[in-house]
């Protein structure tokens, strides 16, 4: 059974319900989001054949720094940097290095700030210098899900109708969707309930109520859907190596559909594809 509390009197762990949050609450993570958004907006430019993920890292802790806000993932449960950075076949969670990205790569940055004790959680695809069609495409169809799994937000509908659009869509466009990882809630919990499954039918999940906050970030392959973990703990990979991709918001359920917290306030919600 779904159980559901206002956020203002929940205990600040995840007990298993779903939070509702108030205007407050939404105030605090739009300038969370807000900052995480102009963060992957002012990478845009750096991604570049020869720029090393380490060198983006740094980039997105000083930011964080000079703006007062915290890195989210580092120290969390044991990961020991500022961001994920997953190139090419790996699905999510790649942890940075000092090897150069290279022309023709496609890499996923995820970014969350701390402001306030709010977290804002977003992550995008940069294409490293020009990259093949199959990239390009492979990214568009994951862009799309996301706006798909984004649109189905609205009170009184179930998670599932969010899996749905998402599945349906890249199913139809021959690539699949990762079943491993999923979004979650969030606020000033990084990882909250309720799970946001990226496949599924739209009569299942918990029922969407205004006030709920989760992140939607859909995870694509060019072929199959099924991963694995590297010895590192941490990085995902496709099994058969195809390409994945990945777009991430944190939205808000409202009165009559979302709030998409994370907007880009350039308009690079999705770098490095047509307008």
């Amino acid at each position: 059974m779904v159980t559901y509390i206002d956020a203002a009197s929940a205990p600040n762990r995840n007990t298993g319900v779903i939070r509702l949050h108030d205007a407050e609450a939404f105030d605090g993570m739009r300038r969370a989001c807000q900052l995480t958004a102009r963060c992957l907006d002012a990478l845009a430019e750096r991604v570049s054949p020869g720029v090393t993920t380490n060198e983006i890292d740094r980039f997105v802790y000083e930011f964080g720094r000079d703006h007062g806000a915290l890195p989210a993932t580092l120290n969390y449960r044991g990961y020991t940097k500022f961001t994920c950075t997953s190139i090419n076949h790996v699905v999510c969670h790649g942890i940075p290095d000092d090897k150069p990205l290279r022309e023709g790569d496609v890499v996923n940055i995820d970014v969350t700030f701390i402001v306030d004790g709010w977290h804002g959680d977003a992550s995008r695809m940069y294409p490293v210098g020009q990259i093949k069609r199959a990239a390009e495409r492979l990214m568009e169809v994951t862009y799309e899900c996301l706006l798909r799994g984004i649109a189905a937000v609205k009170p009184g509908a179930r998670t599932g109708a969010i899996g749905q659009a998402i599945q349906s869509y890249a199913e139809a466009e021959r690539c699949s969707v990762v079943r491993d990882f999923c979004g979650h809630g969030v606020g000033r919990l990084f990882h909250d309930t309720p799970n946001i499954l990226h496949y599924g039918r739209a009569n299942e999940g918990p029922e969407l109520r205004e006030g709920m906050i989760f992140t939607i970030e859909p995870m694509i392959n060019l072929g199959r859907p099924h991963v694995k973990v590297l010895s590192d703990g941490w990085t995902a990979v496709t099994r058969d190596r195809s390409l994945s991709a990945q777009y991430e918001h944190t939205v808000g359920v409202t009165a009559t559909g979302c709030e998409v917290f994370t907007l880009s306030p350039a308009g690079l919600d999705r770098p490095g594809l047509p307008a």
